[in-house]
């Protein structure tokens, strides 16, 4: 996996890079701004993700995140921040973003959740939204949108905040001392509860319902 990590403090980009680096499928290539992020994308390289700050010079809020997705052959793109107001959420989601990360993520959450969105699926924290807004047409647009908040058993909570933080059924099953079974079942009930049709719209529609 090529991982392309834009973010304009140093620290950052080095430090995660470095921890990235030890999982030996994944190679990184920094970008200090959007102009450098967008120049190595428009290049021979092929990235497999784009993580790009939100508050880095140039993305001017989501512009940024728009600039790269217009490119040719764009590759997916996460964006990464210390807060997201959740109109951001929405409209980076309209825009085709693959998902938001933050900055106080565990490692191995921050690991979870960029093998996620490279597999194809798209990522939310549900407790990244920061606050509470009433529902727009953005929001509406968002798959697995639901309306009424189902009440969950306490098992489903905790399968539905695993799969929040980007974990495959086999880590969700070794976390809660289950088999791989027992979590393809729980999956399946809360889609049918949220009323979603995969573990993708299951994250949005808990995003949407504040379920945590």
């Amino acid at each position: 996996m090529r991982l392309l990590i834009a973010d304009d403090h140093k620290l950052l980009r080095d430090t995660l890079g470095a921890f990235l680096e030890l999982e030996k499928d994944i190679q990184i290539v920094t970008a200090g701004n959007i102009s450098e992020a967008a120049q190595l994308i428009a290049g021979s390289e092929v990235f497999d993700l784009v993580l790009l700050d939100y508050d880095m010079p140039g993305m001017n809020e989501l512009e940024g995140l728009k600039s790269i997705l217009d490119m040719p052959n764009a590759p997916p793109v996460a964006l990464i921040s210390g807060m997201a107001p959740r109109a951001v959420v929405e409209r980076a989601f309209c825009l085709g973003a693959r998902g938001f990360v933050h900055k106080t993520m565990t490692a191995k959450s921050l690991l979870n959740a960029i093998r996620f969105m490279a597999l194809g699926e798209r990522y939310v924290p549900v407790d990244f939204l920061t606050e509470a807004e009433p529902a727009t047409e953005a929001q509406a647009a968002i798959p697995g949108q639901v309306q009424d908040r189902p009440r969950l058993t306490p098992r489903e909570s905790e399968v539905l905040q695993a799969l929040c933080d980007g974990m495959t059924n086999k880590e969700i099953a070794r976390l809660l001392n289950l088999s791989e079974p027992t979590i393809k079942l729980h999956v399946k009930t809360l889609c049918r509860r949220l009323g979603v049709n995969n573990r993708t719209q299951a994250v949005m529609a808990a995003l949407s319902l504040g379920l945590n």
